[in-house]
């Protein structure tokens, strides 16, 4: 019987919308139920799986009503404003959870850690180990400290899912990578954030706040102490970041499918930048990749300077130390194509520490100014203490530093 080309056309188009059903429906449902009772069978509580959404329109309501109004002054409870989701959960459940993870996998589960509430005190365990849905994605919220540790110590299994392909239009870096690569960037990353390292920026911090007070124009400056740039090119390299968050988290909104997992259903990341209709040449994807483009320019430019001053104050900075530990390794000769980091590497590196300064270490502070400002007499003794170590003396280094012990004890 003779086989016709229509007939195995038609065969191919079958087979291809069985395969694609049929991965459709093990994404929305099947894998969904599977995980649920693996996770059960383990001692997870939660609610139960709802069709596609799961409990992501329980979500939109709870962060609606957490920032429909201000908190109150004398109000310390910032938990249900910051983390409305997780406040959620607590009232469901009575539970406080400062640690979630995702699960990728039966069998093999790997996990994301992506909070951490506040301070460890405020770790208060009434319950057993939480499931809750992120669309068809199921995340845990792991409170036992021995599973805790155990997803630090174990970075091979425990690893770090595949990143929305919009996200590295801000920042990529160390807190993106798995593996091999992830140690090798640790490996030349960790010397800046020792100890001794890091009093040798107390100058640096000094000469920020300075131009904090005069400008006033910003709360906190934190790109001079972490790469020795100037006042001008942080805030626009700040701003330019700021943008691109802005654009991005505007088009997560547009395009959002609940679990936004696309690897669940087609593997290929090809696929998922179909998906995300990142190549079209549309207005928005043309000022991404401009932005993207000016802040790699920018950082490039930073470390250019950087790389022609090099004689002995490099290492002072995160920056100067990056430089430097990359450079001994290619002189000790493990600086291999795995073993050493890339200039691209080192640009993204350093948006990530813009990104991450920004975002963690000016907020702390404007926290704390916050808290200082409610708290007069904790104002008052750490103004006595900054003045009876420094003075009127411009910090020239740290060996006449001493800890400021009551601000940290009370912060």
């Amino acid at each position: 019987m003779e086989v016709t080309a229509s007939s195995i056309l038609l065969s191919l188009a079958l087979a291809t919308f069985l395969t694609c059903a049929w991965k459709a429906v093990n994404w929305v449902w099947l894998r969904p139920k599977q995980l649920e009772r693996c996770l059960r069978d383990q001692g997870f509580k939660g609610n139960t799986y709802r069709f596609l959404y799961g409990d992501s329109k329980d979500f939109v309501p709870a962060i609606i009503a957490a920032r429909s109004k201000p908190m109150e002054v004398n109000d310390d409870d910032i938990v249900p404003r910051v983390l409305p989701i997780h406040q959620y959960f607590v009232n469901l459940h009575g539970m406080y959870f400062p640690f979630q993870l995702q699960p990728k996998k039966i069998h093999k589960v790997s996990f994301l850690l992506s909070r951490l509430l506040g301070w460890l005190a405020m770790v208060t365990i009434f319950g057993t180990n939480y499931l809750a849905w992120m669309g068809p994605t199921p995340r845990v919220n792991i409170t036992d400290p021995k599973l805790i540790k155990e997803i630090f110590s174990n970075t091979e299994v425990f690893q770090k899912p595949v990143m929305n392909p919009l996200r590295k239009f801000i920042v990529t870096g160390i807190a993106t990578y798995n593996g091999e690569k992830w140690a090798t960037h640790r490996s030349l990353v960790n010397p800046a954030f020792h100890l001794e390292k890091l009093k040798l920026m107390v100058p640096a911090m000094y000469s920020s706040c300075c131009e904090m007070i005069g400008k006033w124009e910003v709360l906190v400056s934190t790109k001079r102490s972490s790469f020795g740039s100037d006042y001008e090119e942080g805030k626009q390299l700040f701003q330019l970041q700021k943008e691109q968050a802005d654009i991005l988290m505007q088009l997560l909104r547009s395009i959002y499918i609940p679990g936004w997992r696309f690897s669940h259903f087609y593997k290929s990341s090809y696929a998922q930048d179909l998906l995300a209709y990142r190549f079209l040449p549309t207005k928005t994807n043309r000022k991404m990749r401009k932005i993207y483009n000016e802040v790699g320019a920018l950082v490039q430019n930073i470390i250019n300077k950087r790389q022609r001053t090099m004689n002995g104050e490099g290492d002072t900075d995160l920056l100067g130390i990056l430089l430097k530990s990359n450079l001994k390794a290619t002189d000790q000769e493990l600086g291999s194509k795995n073993n050493k980091l890339t200039v691209e590497d080192i640009i993204e590196e350093c948006k990530l520490f813009y990104f991450a300064g920004q975002e963690t270490t000016s907020v702390l502070l404007v926290w704390t100014m916050v808290l200082l400002s409610k708290h007069q007499k904790w104002q008052a003794l750490a103004r006595e203490e900054v003045l009876a170590v420094f003075g009127d003396n411009k910090p020239d280094g740290i060996t006449n530093q001493i800890l400021m012990g009551y601000i940290s004890s009370k912060l």
